[in-house]
């Protein structure tokens, strides 16, 4: 609730606070980072405009889930560290073209002892985490006690590559386009990498102007994926995602951005809330303009603890040609 009302402030301060300027990017370039879902062709919101453009996005998570079911045992005890390259094409202002090359690692980390002050100093339940010990990394998923999934502490591998087409349908304001993308298998799905499948997701993108400083942006879209192939085969389900976002304009190089971001699941029924509820993550950040290039800031939380991350750190780098 405290996050809630939160997000609720920052929203009013954004649309009474006097600005100043109507340079506009997008929304933050966040996306969910839960290991389960994260190779599932992992979705975020996206601005309908299209561009040339170079973006290096590093975004840090940490996760925590040890939960059993009659079926499945989920053991998910660690920090998620994502490097990604995305290279954006427009074609004549026919279409944008792009590619998306993800470099991940799962490691043990470092941050359990500020996670445990930080519930403790806040009063949040900590999930059981606490009954673990700090820093140690776990990585496994069984279904009716076959091994589905074992991760690897400290590796650097690559994940699921994806291409993506972006077609403007409206321009002006509002701008509306459709967007597919495909996700191909190049991450190895035994150690959580990649799906072992053929990913593909259609969606519609709108952006639309509040005022001369402040712009909205609202995705809603369909994922359809393959199965998960790790050391057994796992039937997954298509799932729908949606999104809005606002960027305000503080002044010349500076803007503040809130979003909010909902999923369902991929995976069958696990019996386990934590994985079968919808995901809804909040971001707020901030983004510098400096030029053809620009830099930002973001924190993510998960008020609905579930199907993502504690928390995700990002920031990213992007550079318009």
């Amino acid at each position: 609730m405290r996050k809630i009302i939160f997000l609720f402030q920052f929203f009013l301060y954004i649309l009474f606070f006097p600005l100043l300027t109507n340079a506009f990017e997008g929304p933050l370039q966040v996306k969910n980072q839960f290991p389960l879902f994260l190779n599932v062709n992992a979705p975020y919101i996206e601005k309908a405009s299209i561009e040339n453009s170079f973006s290096v996005s590093l975004s840090h998570s940490s996760v925590y889930l040890v939960r059993d079911s009659s079926e499945w045992f989920l053991g998910l005890d660690m920090e998620i560290t994502e490097l990604n390259l995305i290279f954006k094409r427009n074609i004549r202002d026919f279409i944008e073209l792009g590619v998306d090359l993800p470099l991940v690692s799962f490691s043990s980390g470092f941050m359990d002892g500020f996670i445990d002050s930080y519930h403790e100093a806040f009063g949040f339940p900590d999930y059981g985490r606490s009954n673990r010990p700090d820093n140690k990394f776990l990585y496994e998923v069984t279904r009716k006690g076959i091994l589905i999934i074992k991760g690897e502490n400290g590796l650097i591998g690559v994940g699921d590559i994806r291409f993506m087409f972006k077609k403007p349908i409206l321009k002006g304001d509002p701008a509306i386009s459709i967007k597919a993308d495909v996700e191909l298998p190049t991450g190895d799905a035994k150690t959580g990498y990649g799906s072992g499948s053929i990913d593909a997701g259609v969606a519609v993108l709108i952006d639309k102007k509040l005022s001369e400083e402040i712009k909205a942006y609202c995705n809603l879209g369909v994922v359809f994926p393959g199965s998960l192939k790790g050391y057994e085969k796992v039937r997954l389900r298509e799932f729908i995602y949606g999104g809005s976002g606002v960027e305000a304009a503080l002044w010349e190089n500076f803007s503040l951005l809130g979003q909010v971001f909902m999923q369902g699941s991929p995976f069958p029924k696990t019996d386990i809330s934590s994985v079968d509820r919808m995901t809804v993550l909040l971001s707020l950040g901030g983004r510098y303009y400096l030029g053809n290039s620009s830099l930002e800031l973001s924190f993510t939380e998960d008020p609905n603890t579930s199907g993502a991350p504690d928390f995700t750190f990002n920031v990213s780098f992007k550079r318009r040609f």
